[in-house]
């Protein structure tokens, strides 16, 4: 793999939002129980020491598992975050292929759980989980 390439069966991430346009493009592939999140890692996302700053990281991780529990439910429903945990693991830097992969633990009419694995190359380099509160979608 290149550097500027992409691994088969992403597409350009269709949900877009103001907080991540900085950051595109962002690729998204689905699976049977879940929405992966990648990006090839790029001067605006490294903190001042040049590596990937935890807080996008950290957003992507967010975004990975809400979609993932939306997914779950067969987009019926929407969810906002209630609670996020991420423990750091190693370090990713600038040309490699970040992902966010999410596992959806459980989901109810009010809650859904869910973890991500967030990898650079494929080394963990941050866990993620969250708890994302059911919100009905308006008319």
């Amino acid at each position: 793999m290149t550097d500027t390439a992409i691994p088969d069966g992403f597409e350009p991430l269709s949900r877009k939002s103001p907080l991540t346009e900085p950051w595109e493009p962002i690729y998204a592939k689905k699976t049977d129980k879940a929405i992966i999140i990648g990006l090839r890692l790029a001067k605006p996302h490294t903190n001042g020491r040049g590596l990937i700053h935890g807080g996008l990281i950290t957003a992507l991780a967010d975004n990975a598992m809400g979609y993932s529990c939306a997914q779950a439910t067969n987009w019926t429903t929407s969810f906002v975050t209630v609670s996020l945990s991420i423990d750091f693991v190693g370090s990713a830097e600038i040309g490699q292929w970040c992902s966010i992969e999410s596992d959806v633990i459980k989901t109810g009419k009010t809650i859904c759980f869910a973890q991500s694995l967030i990898k650079a190359d494929g080394v963990v380099i941050a866990r993620a989980s969250g708890t994302f509160r059911v919100v009905p979608k308006k008319g």
